[in-house]
């Protein structure tokens, strides 16, 4: 069986946060959970994360799926491993991981097992070439290039300081050897910590094969300990992520302004515009247009449906509609087919029908809209008495004019027209008509009346 140990157990002190380093966000994914997907994809079968600050916001964010194990004390890497040795069998595999590098791919991970196994290695380093490996792990290899072992920046001698392949971080074990190189390994060094890469000579000392795979690019090795760090590793995978995209069939106009998570899913044919921010889960269809200046969150765009200078927020919009400029589909707000949500419109845990349009300047919230309804400029869903919410119903067909107020809970039935300016308190029967308004009164000569009695009380 394939397991992963994940070392993320660090505080961060660097980050200057009061949240574990590991839970930060790239793209809007932890950290952790980027490294614990890329190794779910390369075919690991089990999970084991560290933990030691932060602990129950780790667990949080990683999931039930995952083991976790405490580190109390971080006493060196070999030590953080040695806290999941309950959960290593000798017959395991086993990838020890970093969580803060949340820009390792799963594609390095499946090409590292593959050498692994097919070099029959006890354990196996990935490793990468710098032009400046001033802080790294060294990798020293023999006469034969084989690995000989690997020496931390501040033990290593002027010789080997020079060497310019470094160490990732990145392991794996058989996990006989590895449980039995835990138990040996010291800590006699300049840090007075338990290094793991010491298992390598202790591995070697006891007829174990030892290889190290150079199939990694600096870039996906990339710790991130600082904010700083952060902002680099989100503009990398920001990169990776747009590239994608346009590989599958989209297209980014500027993917400079486009910000996109690493878990969205977007169709073929469909035009991103500049300024779009897409997080969290959101789909979006095929041959769709997204922005200028759009937000979704959670959300879900069926195909040929465009979004324009809008926000979507766990709402969802089906096909062949439109909606914006700047409108507004708050939670559970549900757009049908053929719609029309129009500018400074605004929609709230409510849904509209195939084919219903409210064009411009109105609040539906709390309602369930038929098909074809025509819900015009300025009208109101008034759901909210000041403690309770309600809700209203309009049926296939119906119109609201301008102005018009529906006071929940109410229902206009299929068919009826509601007159421009209405405040509708009752039931509106199908097919009917209904005026909610004072009839117009002109008083002559009221701005003459006004003018010398305000003169009068000045004097």
């Amino acid at each position: 069986m394939k397991k992963a140990i994940i070392l993320a157990a660090g505080k961060g002190t660097r980050m200057k946060s009061a949240h574990p380093k590991v839970v930060h966000k790239v793209c809007g994914k932890e950290m952790v959970n980027h490294v614990v997907n890329a190794a779910n994809d390369a075919g690991v079968n089990e999970t084991i994360v560290v933990l030691g600050h932060g602990i129950e916001e780790v667990k949080e964010a990683v999931g039930e799926d995952v083991k976790s194990v405490v580190q109390k004390e971080q006493l060196g890497t070999a030590h953080a491993v040695k806290m999941a040795n309950d959960h290593i069998d000798e017959e395991d595999t086993v990838v020890v991981l970093c969580g803060d590098t949340p820009l390792i791919e799963s594609d390095t991970l499946k090409d590292f097992f593959r050498y692994h196994d097919e070099g029959d290695f006890a354990v196996t380093v990935l490793s990468t070439s710098v032009d400046d490996p001033t802080g790294y792990g060294r990798i020293i290899r023999d006469e034969n290039k084989e690995l000989l072992k690997i020496v931390e920046q501040k033990d290593a001698s002027e010789d080997e300081k020079k060497v310019k392949e470094i160490n990732s971080g990145i392991y794996c074990f058989n996990g006989k050897f590895l449980k039995e190189s835990l138990a040996k390994v010291d800590n006699n060094n300049a840090q007075g910590e338990y290094y793991l890469p010491d298992t390598i000579e202790i591995i070697r000392a006891a007829s174990g094969k030892a290889g190290a795979y150079m199939g990694a690019s600096i870039e996906e090795l990339m710790g991130v300990n600082s904010r700083n760090q952060l902002s680099s590793a989100e503009r990398i995978m920001r990169r990776r992520i747009n590239e994608k995209h346009m590989t599958n069939g989209v297209t980014i106009i500027d993917p400079d302004t486009t910000y996109i998570d690493s878990d969205v899913e977007i169709g073929c044919d469909t035009i991103v515009l500049p300024g779009c921010m897409l997080r969290a889960n959101s789909k979006i269809g095929v041959g769709c247009e997204i922005g200028p200046q759009t937000s979704m969150e959670n959300s879900t765009v069926g195909d040929y449906t465009n979004v324009k200078k809008s926000e979507m927020i766990n709402a969802s919009v089906a096909d062949h509609t439109n909606v914006g400029p700047y409108a507004y589909l708050r939670p559970k707000a549900e757009i049908g087919n053929h719609c029309k949500v129009g500018d400074f419109v605004e929609v709230k845990n409510a849904k509209l029908g195939d084919g219903s349009k409210a064009s411009h300047l109105s609040y539906i919230g709390d309602a369930e809209v038929g098909k074809n309804v025509n819900i015009g400029c300025g009208v109101v869903f008034v759901n909210y008495d000041g403690k309770n919410k309600f809700r209203s119903i309009v049926e296939d067909n119906a119109f609201i004019g301008s102005n018009s107020n529906l006071v929940a809970p109410v229902t206009v039935k299929k068919d009826a027209f509601i007159a421009t300016g209405s405040t509708i308190t009752e039931d509106v029967p199908a097919a009917c008509l209904a005026i909610a308004r004072e009839r117009q009164v002109i008083k002559e000569g009221w701005v003459e009346k006004k003018r010398k009695k305000d003169e009068e009380k000045s004097k």
